[in-house]
C-alpha cells in the first residue's frame, strides 16, 4: 500500500434514547477515518493536484469502504457522508482534493447502493480538534429525517503535514424525526400560494 496511511480509526455509536424517549430502534453510526501523509506538504503552491488524486483517492476509498462495511453491511446503510481535515501546514484545497473526486466517492456510493451525492465537510484543523461529518439519505435527497452529523476526534491528528479523510454511515434517520421532508414543504407552499392567488 503506497497511500501514506499512518493510522485508521473506526468509531461506532449507538443511540438508544433521544430527548428522554426510547428510540423506536437504536440508531447506529459507523465512521472510518484514515490519517494520511499530505502528498503536497512541503512543496509550496502546487498547481496541478490531479496526479496525487489519481494515485491515492480510489485505493483509499476502497480500503476505507471495506472497513466500514465490515461494521455495517451495505443493505443496512440508509444515510452516508464524507469529510476531510488538513493539518495547519496544508491548504483546505488539499483536504477537498482527497474527497471531491468520483475516484473517492464512487467506490463508497456504489458499495452501499447509493445514488445521491455524498454530503461533505472539508476544513483545516489542529490535532485533537472535534470534527463533524454530515450525512444525508443515500438515495432520497429531500428526506430530512436522515440529515445527521457524526462528531469525532483523533488525539494526535491531523499533524501539520497530514490529512484526515473520513466516511460515515447510519442505519436509520434521527431517532424521533418529526419535521417535514423538503418535498412536503414544496407542496404545502405551492398550495398556500395557489390559495392566495385564488382569493385575490
Amino acid at each position: 500500500m503506497t497511500l501514506g496511511i499512518r493510522k485508521i480509526c473506526t468509531f461506532l455509536e449507538e443511540t438508544l434514547i433521544e430527548g428522554g424517549k426510547i428510540a423506536p430502534r437504536p440508531v447506529n453510526v459507523v465512521l472510518v477515518a484514515a490519517v494520511i501523509q499530505n502528498p503536497w506538504a512541503g512543496r509550496g503552491f502546487v498547481e496541478d493536484l490531479r496526479p496525487e488524486i489519481t494515485r491515492i483517492a480510489g485505493e483509499l476509498s476502497q480500503e476505507m469502504t471495506g472497513r466500514l462495511l465490515r461494521q455495517m453491511p451495505a443493505d443496512k446503510v440508509e444515510a452516508c457522508g464524507k469529510a476531510a481535515a488538513v493539518g495547519i501546514a496544508g491548504e483546505i484545497e488539499h483536504a477537498s482534493a482527497m474527497i471531491h473526486t468520483l475516484r473517492f466517492g464512487n467506490p463508497f456510493r456504489e458499495a452501499i447502493g447509493g445514488t445521491n451525492y455524498l454530503e461533505f465537510a472539508n476544513t483545516r484543523n489542529a490535532p485533537g480538534a472535534l470534527l463533524s461529518l454530515p450525512m444525508m439519505h443515500k438515495s432520497e435527497n429531500g428526506k430530512r429525517s436522515h440529515f445527521l452529523t457524526a462528531n469525532f476526534q483523533i488525539a494526535d491528528a491531523p499533524g501539520p503535514d497530514e490529512i484526515i479523510v473520513a466516511i460515515g454511515a447510519a442505519d436509520s434517520g434521527r431517532a424521533h424525526a418529526r419535521i417535514a421532508d423538503r418535498f412536503q414543504d414544496i407542496a404545502e407552499m405551492e398550495a398556500e400560494q395557489a390559495a392566495l392567488l385564488g382569493s385575490a
